[in-house]
Formats: structure tokens, C-alpha cells, sequence
């Protein structure tokens, strides 16, 4: 299991971003959460196998309807999440 934190900027917010995100999630083995931030980005947390979240990460970013509002995205990996389940927006 591996957790990654991504922060999305570009046209990111007020577009379905995280409705978007949301629903991609169903599709993956997959948890965590997304939300808006106060400086216009968007933050997104999942965790899971590796190969799930980099191809829920991918298909965030090239092939989604909101691909073509990043401008820049910026992933690390982090500490696995504890007590999530599912995928929500914060």
C-alpha cells in the first residue's frame, strides 16, 4: 500500500474537479479524499496498491473531461492514511 498527496493548480476549481475526481475513483481500488484549498489549487490524497494510484492519477491527468484545466501537478508520497474508507470531497 502506498499514500500519495497531489496538489492540482491551473483552472482546477469552480469546473467539476472534484465531482470529476470523484467519480474516476469508483473505477479504482482506491481511498481518500479531495478538496479545495484557499489559494485556488485543489489537494488530493488517495491511497492503494501502487500501480492502482498512479493509474487513477493518470487518468486524472490525460484522460478525464477536466484533464485540459491542469496546468501543473504535484505529487509526493506520504504516510498510508489512516481510518479512510471510500473516496469523499472534503
Amino acid at each position: 500500500m502506498i499514500a500519495k498527496r497531489v496538489i492540482f493548480e491551473g483552472r482546477v476549481q469552480g469546473v467539476g474537479f472534484r465531482y470529476a475526481t470523484k467519480d474516476l475513483a469508483r473505477g479504482f481500488d482506491v481511498c481518500g479524499w479531495v478538496k479545495n484549498l484557499p489559494d485556488g489549487t485543489v489537494e488530493l490524497q488517495a491511497m492503494g496498491e501502487a500501480d492502482e494510484v498512479d493509474s487513477f492519477l493518470k487518468e486524472i491527468s490525460e484522460e478525464s473531461t477536466v484533464a485540459h484545466h491542469i496546468k501543473n501537478m504535484t505529487v509526493e508520497k506520504i504516510p498510508p492514511l489512516e481510518n479512510v474508507t471510500g473516496f469523499k470531497i472534503l
